[in-house]
């Protein structure tokens, strides 16, 4: 695939997946390629500007990790620096000129931390630094967030995050064995556990910490069909969106029930709108180790789905038919396993309302006992006045009801 096309008075310079991994070409105006400006098995996350007088170039990158970014120079001999050496997560936005940029910086552990800086390597000037925010966040006590890597049954590497109640938590040291919530989004493309502050639209940091000073674990794994990676860990679920999904997060479960802190027997899976959508796939696998799950504002019918999306995915009904089929949690109903909380909003302008209700309907006919409740006048982001407050309180019920 061809993106992000920017163009020069002799040249032009696009972003290309042909090798895997998302680089960086360079080509004159008559469509001949002059070189490869980048190349390795990482991929370019954002171009920030060439100069065509000196060659210089300047991008961002996964190089480190995929679960992280930092700023590079390419200078017209291919010579390469890295400009920010913190680990975690680097994003820029550079002078006209080139030779100065605002930096973001971030990590799990560290909120944002801005400042303006020259190519050199000198800070200017300090904007934000959220010190206080760090040190009130990051007091003894508070849980904490590490990553992991697992080996799925097929042989496919998985990156996830964990956060755990702390070690001297009345959880900790009263259970040898915790309950467990799996939140995912799993979208194509998409990328959950990266080195960064995740304040986090359906949560984020905060709410993880809060649900583990409940006593919970809470785990996060991208699987196959989300970003990062290269277009072939990307690109495998096309013609079949969710399926391959949803064996990741239940090979997700089946790994975390090995450890010794995890009740194998209290893992939950939730999320919201695709992340909704594979928690209803995953439940209705056809293998029993979810005890719980929160289904968000889910598509339930790729044909009840905006065709600009679904169709890049899964081109058309009369194309691929049988795999629109195979991918509708409405036509597994009957193979739900654990207690299910089904929340939308009704004036859902995203996933309309009507996915929940065709689902609920199946599984009323498929003799399922299930919760439902929906938001009125509530659009995909379910907010507006007490409403966050409230539908978060009632994931926590649900919870503490289910897995404790």
């Amino acid at each position: 695939t061809y993106q992000d096309i920017r163009f020069y008075p002799d040249n032009f310079i696009l972003q290309s997946q042909r090798n895997n991994y998302n680089h960086l070409y360079l080509y004159n105006l008559n469509g001949q390629l002059v070189r490869q400006l980048t190349d390795g098995e990482y991929e370019v996350t954002n171009f920030y500007g060439w100069n065509e007088k000196t060659g210089d170039l300047y991008y961002q990158s996964n190089e480190p990790s995929p679960l992280r970014r930092a700023i590079y120079h390419i200078n017209k001999k291919g010579k390469k620096t890295r400009l920010t050496p913190e680990t975690g997560t680097s994003d820029a936005t550079f002078s006209k000129n080139l030779q100065n940029f605002v930096h973001t910086h971030s990590d799990i552990h560290t909120p944002p931390v801005i400042t303006i800086e020259n190519v050199k390597g000198k800070v200017h000037k300090t904007l934000v630094d959220n010190k206080a925010l760090a040190e009130k966040l990051y007091q003894p006590g508070m849980p904490s967030k590490e990553f992991f890597q697992f080996t799925t049954s097929n042989g496919d590497v998985l990156n996830g995050w964990m956060v755990k109640p702390a070690e001297n938590s009345e959880s900790r040291t009263q259970n040898s064995k915790l309950p467990v919530i799996m939140y995912q989004y799993s979208g194509p493309g998409s990328q959950e556990v990266l080195d960064s502050w995740r304040t986090g639209f359906y949560g984020g940091t905060l709410w993880e910490a809060f649900l583990a000073q409940q006593g919970f674990i809470v785990v996060c794994v991208d699987g196959r069909g989300t970003g990062g990676r290269g277009a072939e860990f990307k690109n495998c679920t096309y013609l079949r969106l969710g399926l391959l999904e949803a064996e990741d997060q239940v090979e997700t479960a089946k790994y975390l029930a090995t450890l010794p802190y995890v009740d194998k027997n209290r893992i939950g899976i939730w999320g919201w709108s695709f992340g909704g959508y594979n928690t209803l796939m995953s439940m209705s696998s056809g293998e029993p180790v979810f005890k719980a799950g929160i289904a968000v504002a889910p598509p339930t019918y790729w044909k009840y789905y905006d065709s600009v999306y679904t169709e890049r995915f899964m081109r058309t009904p009369q194309e691929n038919g049988e795999n629109y089929e195979k991918t509708s949690p409405i036509n597994r109903a009957a193979n739900l396993n654990g207690s299910l909380l089904l929340m939308h909003g009704m004036a859902d302008d995203n996933v309309h309302v009507r996915n929940s209700m065709e689902y609920a309907e199946a599984l009323v006919q498929a003799d399922k006992q299930f919760d439902m409740f929906y938001y009125t006048n509530r659009n995909h982001s379910i907010y507006g006045g007490n409403t966050r407050y409230h539908i978060f309180t009632k994931m926590l019920n649900f919870w503490n009801d289910k897995l404790k």
